[in-house]
């Protein structure tokens, strides 16, 4: 069995190799479908990570919500009037919101992207500077270098403590300094470090909270006399609850607080990123389906050229399997030597085309795994490649459809009568 198993993968290749030119372009079309096909599936993954990674674990079921100007007049204001949140507001939203889990307050020295002097010993900077409540890491992660985080006895003893970013401390202090327990100063006001920490993003928004402080909310109102005041609020929904509609809700209760028509989009704003996530998985999908269809489509025109190219052969063998024919060779035996050089031809071409497609996502991936590119390392899951070279076996099954039909319809004797 072993020698007849030889014998016939010999006969397959000597077929293969009688045409070479041909045999070379007809493996192009499979080559060529199953490179595009793993090339374009790989760059997809390596963009869907980028993007997972860029934001960095924020939690799926928040929204912001943050103050502006109104546009239309309500209850005696006029437009244009600033909405400022506070304290009171998040009290509200605890207990009148059915469906909220966390209620994250949040101001910031400067504001949105503003900043605040820093200093310890001799050097200083310019960071970010937020009054923060403990829930908050839940809703944006952070990774723990050293220390702690804020805690609820922080807040509820007002004490004075900070956690600062990894790009701060490498800015005020030295190497071979201890970090935790020394004191920083905030503007006037001194704060003692007693945790570091690092984003779980990346991109921009890692590069602003590399160079960021946390100190607790309570503490923050009141070193730098913000009163109940806060600058924004993050809020999350339970598992069973949709953000959109608690969005919505809280969205309507703050316009009521605050008199802002309720028509009014700009008095008060917000950004969900249950809506984003939404948008971005099932913008993926799309590229994932485009992806499988063209892949697919370039692959079964490929097969179809070897189909085709092969009824050819038949047709050029017409003499050769008539003469198997006339020795006693059963219909099946014919059938299975064609199928055999269609899955063998189609089999070649398909796994040539894998290797390079993914040869070259290894070679792409050291200057696409840059943290400051949306792109990472393009890669092609194990199951994929499997599940590519099933259905390249089973196209090379499909392929030999009409080639072996038409190799069953030679009459021996007319065959051995061609010259």
């Amino acid at each position: 069995m072993a020698q007849f198993d030889t014998d016939r993968f010999n006969e397959v290749l000597q077929v293969l190799s009688q045409n070479k030119l041909r045999t070379f372009l007809t493996a192009c079309g499979v080559f060529w479908g199953v490179f595009m096909l793993i090339c374009m599936l790989g760059v997809g993954n390596g963009l869907q990570t980028g993007v997972g990674q860029s934001m960095g674990g924020i939690a799926t079921n928040a929204m912001w919500i943050w103050g502006s100007s109104t546009s239309k007049p309500y209850n005696g204001f006029q437009p244009g009037r600033y909405i400022g949140f506070n304290s009171d507001d998040v009290k509200a939203i605890r207990t009148s919101i059915e469906g909220v889990e966390y209620v994250c307050p949040r101001d910031q020295l400067g504001g949105y992207r503003g900043g605040a002097s820093v200093r310890h010993g001799g050097k200083a900077g310019s960071f970010s500077v937020k009054g923060d409540v403990p829930e908050m890491r839940l809703v944006q992660p952070q990774t723990l270098v050293a220390g702690r985080y804020i805690n609820q006895i922080d807040m509820d003893n007002k004490r004075k403590v900070a956690v600062i970013g990894q790009g701060v401390a490498e800015e005020l202090f030295d190497s071979d300094e201890p970090i935790i327990g020394k004191q920083i100063a905030i503007q006037e006001s001194y704060f003692m470090v007693v945790g570091i920490t690092k984003p779980k993003q990346s991109g921009d928004m890692a590069e602003r909270n590399l160079r960021s402080i946390a100190v607790p909310l309570s503490a923050f109102q009141l070193a730098f006399k913000r009163g109940n005041r806060i600058g924004w609020l993050a809020v999350t929904a339970l598992p069973e609850f949709s953000a959109s509609k608690i969005e919505d809700r809280v969205k309507t209760m703050l316009k009521t607080r605050h008199d802002v028509a309720p028509s009014d989009s700009s008095g008060v704003r917000s950004w969900n990123s249950e809506k984003e996530f939404r948008k971005i998985e099932s913008l993926f999908s799309a590229i994932e389906i485009l992806s499988w269809f063209v892949g697919l489509m370039t692959l079964l025109a490929g097969v179809l050229g070897v189909s085709n190219i092969m009824l050819i052969a038949v047709k050029e063998r017409t003499k050769e399997i008539g003469v198997r024919r006339a020795i006693g060779a059963r219909p099946s035996s014919i059938v299975a030597m064609i199928v055999q050089e269609n899955v063998a031809l189609t089999s070649i071409a398909g796994i040539s085309g894998l290797i390079a497609a993914i040869s070259v996502l290894s070679a792409s991936a050291g200057f696409l795994g840059d943290s400051s590119s949306i792109m990472r390392e393009p890669a092609v899951d194990l199951n994929i490649a499997i599940w590519a070279t099933v259905i390249l076996v089973f196209l090379g099954l499909i392929a030999a459809i009409m080639p072996a039909r038409a190799a069953l319809k030679i009459n021996p004797i007319e065959a051995l009568r061609m010259e």
